[in-house]
């Protein structure tokens, strides 16, 4: 009786190590194992942005009119001092005449009074006053002047009319500009980096740049600036990419932007779902075993190996995966 259980047990046994054999096999072959490769291991940033012109210049007026021309529209180039558009000025035109006329007044005044004075038949109180009423009636003439020419909208510099505000018969305000223009630089890109990625961040790195208007380019740029004040409630820092002087991006347009932290030529690199926990899970003959690993570089869906796995190990593609087994 001894004797039959003991077959008994040592069956039950080579049944359970032979399930157990099976079931590890087919957990296993059901398991996708990569090899760690040689590659570029690129750590960057990521972070969206508006592209935007370097210099932004708005054209306005200063006093309320009606605009009457527009010489210039968007994308029109313009050089320094053309007119670009013209506002309502008849009053201010009559106000000039009116001005002019008491002018030519006040000179023929004091040219009688200095001759009066020259043969003393007046006293010199009345050559200052004759005097003063010309230098007084100058300058009315030339605020006059002044107000007539600010009624032209003038181009401070060369460069291009990247926006148009207002309509040919609309009233104006003061300082409310009728034309944007961009000048002196090229463009740029304004992006939000986040706050736990700000300090790797530096002046002068390189910048891989897309646009969903461009799908099939990549723009180049290079960290220009970098804000020393953050949002606290958006909790990113802006950080302005420079563009190549010949990019197709518009001034508006929404751009995804990767700056560049470091890049490693013939790195050990494995797929980031591989890594959990600074760990990664490799197979061992029969058996999967937990290595702990030192990172590097980690960029999009693949992760340098610094230390702890070689080319020749076999690893589990995705660490979930044994949990969901």
């Amino acid at each position: 009786m001894l004797r039959y259980r003991k077959v008994i047990i040592a069956l039950a046994l080579l049944l359970t190590a032979t399930a157990a054999y099976f079931l590890f096999n087919h957990k296993v072959a059901n398991l996708e194992i990569v090899k760690p490769e040689r590659g570029t291991a690129v750590q960057a940033v990521y972070a969206t942005g508006t592209v935007e012109a370097t210099v932004m210049i708005p054209v306005a007026p200063r006093q309320t009119a009606r605009l009457m021309n527009l010489y210039a529209d968007e994308g029109h180039p313009v050089t320094k001092g053309m007119v670009m558009a013209q506002l309502e000025d008849e009053d201010l035109k009559n106000a000039l005449a009116e001005r002019k006329s008491a002018l030519d007044l006040a000179e023929k005044e004091f040219d009688r009074q200095t001759r009066l004075s020259e043969t003393g038949a007046i006293s010199k109180q009345a050559y200052d006053k004759a005097n003063a009423n010309l230098e007084s009636a100058k300058a009315n003439v030339a605020q006059a002047e002044a107000n007539l020419n600010f009624m032209r909208l003038i181009a401070p510099e060369d460069g291009v009319v990247i926006r148009r505000e207002g309509e040919i018969g609309e009233m104006i305000p003061a300082n409310q500009p009728v034309l944007w223009m961009s000048c002196c630089a090229g463009l740029r890109v304004a992006a939000e980096v986040d706050e736990e990625d700000i300090s790797l961040v530096k002046i002068g790195q390189d910048v891989v740049i897309r646009a969903d208007a461009f799908p099939d380019d990549i723009f180049k740029g290079k960290v220009q600036s970098i804000t020393p004040k953050g949002d606290p409630i958006a909790r990113s820092y802006r950080v302005r990419v420079t563009l190549d002087e010949n990019s197709k991006l518009m001034i508006g347009m929404t751009a995804e932007t990767n700056i560049i932290i470091a890049e490693h030529e013939n790195a050990l690199l494995i797929p980031a779902n591989a890594l959990k926990d600074g760990h990664v899970f490799v197979r061992k003959g029969r058996s999967i075993e937990k290595m702990p690993v030192k990172t590097g570089a980690k960029s999009g869906e693949k992760v340098e190996i610094i230390d702890g796995i070689t080319e020749q190990d076999e690893i589990i593609a995705d660490a979930n995966s044994l949990e969901r087994k």
